[in-house]
């Protein structure tokens, strides 16, 4: 289903639930980088070498909304999925006027997973070339 050179990077405090995200999209054919922060992926390598970032909404120090506005402003044009917890209908509005490609809550159903992972792929492909 997934390519193998795509990278999907995860971001999310949480080991177990990053290394399960982790093991699920490399069953399904995808590249993956996980990260604990947001700090953490911005200062990656692999910032430029992914096709989408999921990232848990709530965590400390940068949270998932705000790595969503700080790509943004950096000019950094990646899709975005959000995982979380605790969902709140305002964030979900916030994040996919934004842009996000999907507001998912945990525990990750898997199709919705693969659709909003689509969805990435598709506004990856559409991007003109050198942004």
């Amino acid at each position: 289903m997934g390519l193998p050179h795509t990278i999907v990077s995860i971001v999310d405090d949480d080991p177990s639930f990053r290394e399960a995200t982790r093991g699920l999209l490399k069953l399904l054919g995808y590249a993956t980088a996980s990260f604990a922060s947001a700090e953490d992926f911005l200062k990656s390598d692999r910032l430029h070498d992914s096709f989408c970032v999921i990232t848990d909404v709530q965590m400390p120090g940068m949270d998932g909304v705000e790595l969503q506005c700080r790509l943004l402003a950096d000019g950094h044009i990646l899709p975005v999925i959000f995982m979380t917890a605790y969902p709140e209908a305002a964030v979900c509005t916030r994040v996919l006027k934004k842009g996000a490609c999907g507001y998912l809550s945990k525990p990750l159903d898997e199709e919705r997973l693969l659709g909003c992972l689509t969805k990435a792929l598709n506004n990856n492909e559409s991007r003109p070339a050198g942004v």
